[in-house]
């Protein structure tokens, strides 16, 4: 999902923090305030950063090599466990090694590129629940015309607009910050480069940023309102018109979407009410910025590795032909 922007509020100018040029180099100090504890959660982040990347490395693989799973569903679930393996890599790294060494800086152009990476790759997941949503919809509710209009060509022409929008609209959030004079303090207290925190370095006029800012939720809403309504609309023709197995299918298949859906949401709208209640601590608020960018990519894999039975099946396969073979046959 793509992170939520908030209009960010310009910083208060205090002389001390102000300077005459234009800062190079910032400092991602989130969890400064633990002190000589803050190292020890280089142990946490490092292991989630192991297991993010191997599970949902283990489902794209499965889906990329079984040809009994090339069908567009599976190829859209491996497109999300894809972009789950490498979403994590643009932040989880980083804050590994920050907190293990205390090597804090990051230059301007790596601090923007890792905003833009990861607005990117959040719009894309978006993106992938709408076109399962889409091949859903047409799977239940026009099961006759279902493959002539989910179709190869149709499927690209779908997904290069999506990702045509995607593209500007983070190219642009990123973009506009390149030209402006950082002359506040250098010093971002999160573990990560996000639209809000860099805004409010900028010295001059914001106006541009914020309506950047704005088009990025605008979209993350779009996209959630487009798939409530889609599932919506799903559930109201399955319990009209199917009936006994055909329904129980329908509605486990759904199910295993709106799970994912849930779990990647929620964390956005928790982190969307953490940065409106001013009374919430910093660390909490990094938490739950951090949670919207890991947690669904920690549950995703997860989450169709149980519930989708024929990925439930390549994966024990796998893992089954990874273990040391035992000659049962020795007497």
């Amino acid at each position: 999902m793509c992170p939520p922007v908030f209009s960010p509020e310009r910083m208060e100018s205090r002389p001390g923090n102000i300077s005459t040029t234009s800062h190079e180099v910032f400092y991602l100090t989130g969890f400064s305030s633990l002190g000589e504890h803050r190292r020890l959660l280089s142990i946490p982040f490092f292991f989630l950063l192991l297991y993010v990347t191997s599970a949902n490395a283990i489902v794209t693989f499965v889906i990329a090599t079984q040809k009994k799973l090339y069908e567009p569903m599976y190829v859209l679930i491996g497109c999300m466990t894809l972009l789950n393996f490498f979403c994590p890599l643009f932040v989880l790294p980083r804050m590994v090694v920050s907190f293990a060494t205390g090597r804090n800086e990051v230059t301007k152009g790596e601090c923007l590129m890792q905003l833009f990476l990861t607005h990117f790759s959040g719009t894309f997941q978006g993106s992938v629940l709408v076109q399962m949503g889409v091949d859903r919809f047409f799977a239940i509710c026009w099961p006759l015309r279902y493959h002539s209009i989910v179709n190869l060509r149709n499927s690209i022409l779908f997904s290069v607009a999506l990702a045509v929008r995607n593209t500007l609209t983070a190219g642009v959030a990123a973009g506009l910050l390149i030209p402006h004079t950082y002359c506040h303090t250098n010093a971002i207290y999160h573990c990560l480069c996000e639209h809000t925190s860099v805004v409010r370095l900028v010295c001059g006029n914001i106006a541009r940023n914020v309506v950047a800012g704005v088009m990025l939720f605008t979209l993350t809403s779009t996209d959630c309102a487009v798939v409530l309504a889609i599932y919506a609309t799903i559930f109201i023709v399955i319990f009209h018109s199917h009936t006994g197995e055909a329904r129980q299918k329908a509605i486990h298949t759904c199910g295993t979407h709106l799970v994912v859906i849930t779990v990647g949401y929620f964390c956005v709208v928790c982190a969307f009410v953490g940065y409106r209640v001013s009374n919430i601590a910093p660390d909490i608020r990094i938490l739950l910025t951090i949670s919207y960018l890991i947690i669904p990519c920690a549950f995703n894999p997860v989450i169709y590795g149980i519930r989708t039975k024929e990925i439930k099946v390549q994966v024990a396969k796998l893992l089954r032909l990874s273990r040391p073979k035992v000659d049962s046959e020795k007497s």
